[in-house]
């Protein structure tokens, strides 16, 4: 497929939730009338992400009979911005998200029929499983995937209260939504091997520069010093004695091990605690950005994620 169009079946709107700037959203081309029809899926990307960088993976969903839609965060791509200016990623709490999540996921289920399923990627990730500790979600998701979710932030030998106190203190310093690094998505890396965090494939690489391009709007930068201190907060919500173990409903995580942008220590920690948890685990040939890598480990976590759903959502 071209993964730079929107096809003329998908569906770009505003979705306006109980308070703040409405939040863009898509709704794929339905699956064609020759494709048994599964249910739906809502897939919210990472920080700093879009939606117009997963078509390939919402095609491919569609032709396995899903319907999907996607959204951006408030705060980011075409949803506003919560900061000072217009590239600083900014966020005072998690629980902001987790909110917007659940109204759309509300509203997300009162359309069609079928089992539901939430797709969650990176930060995406983090605030999908947050919202299933906090019961946030009603009704219940079917199932739920986790790519690569954000669990925890390098350095992983630094424990998350060392570094929410570490942005605590640079908030008491300044301002809260100044940026807390200065280019890429890690602090301390250069933009130029930006690449080397999310995937070995340089074609795919490129789409979110061209989309970038064609679409200023989407553009964001760092993380800001506000949001790394509540991503603490939410990542020692999440690791709370008993909390992971509340959440009782499938999940399969979908991660590598090789990842330089999110933890694999948290990763490990939560398939261990989650009651039913599947993962399915790639080594150095697999970067963060797995339903974007080359074809041998897209496709491969691709039918991980079919072969779950299929188990898991059967009628």
């Amino acid at each position: 497929m071209d993964r730079r169009t929107i096809p003329a079946g998908a569906r770009e709107w505003l979705w306006q939730p109980a308070d703040g700037p409405p939040i863009r959203v898509i709704d794929w081309a339905p699956p064609s009338a020759a494709t048994e029809a599964r249910g739906k899926i809502l897939f919210m990307p990472g920080r700093g992400d879009f939606y117009e960088k997963y078509l390939e993976s919402f095609e491919h969903w569609r032709q396995q009979g899903w319907q999907v839609r996607s959204a951006d965060w408030r705060g980011q791509a075409g949803s506003g911005r919560l900061g000072t200016d217009g590239t600083s990623g900014h966020i005072d709490d998690f629980m902001i998200w987790v909110d917007d999540l659940a109204q759309m996921w509300r509203d997300f289920s009162l359309v069609g029929e079928g089992p539901l399923v939430l797709i969650g990627h990176s930060m995406g990730g983090h605030i999908a499983l947050r919202a299933l500790i906090e019961s946030a979600l009603k009704p219940a998701p079917d199932a739920v995937v986790l790519s690569a979710p954000m669990l925890d932030v390098h350095p992983e030998l630094l424990p998350a209260p060392a570094k929410r106190a570490y942005a605590a203190a640079m908030i008491r310093l300044g301002d809260p939504s100044r940026p807390a690094w200065k280019m890429s998505e890690k602090p301390g890396s250069k933009l130029k091997l930006r690449q080397m965090l999310l995937t070995h494939d340089r074609a795919r690489y490129e789409d979110e520069d061209w989309w970038r391009t064609e679409r200023p709007y989407l553009s964001l930068g760092p993380g800001s010093w506000g949001w790394l201190r509540a991503a603490m907060d939410s990542v020692m919500v999440l690791f709370r004695r008993g909390a992971l173990e509340s959440v009782t409903l499938p999940v399969l995580i979908v991660a590598t091990s090789a990842d330089k942008l999110v933890s694999p220590a948290a990763i490990r920690r939560t398939v261990d605690r989650l009651p039913d948890v599947e993962a399915c685990v790639f080594g150095a040939e697999g970067r963060h950005e797995l339903l974007r890598e080359g074809d041998a480990v897209r496709i491969k976590t691709w039918a991980a994620i079919d072969d779950f759903l299929n188990r898991k959502t059967a009628k």
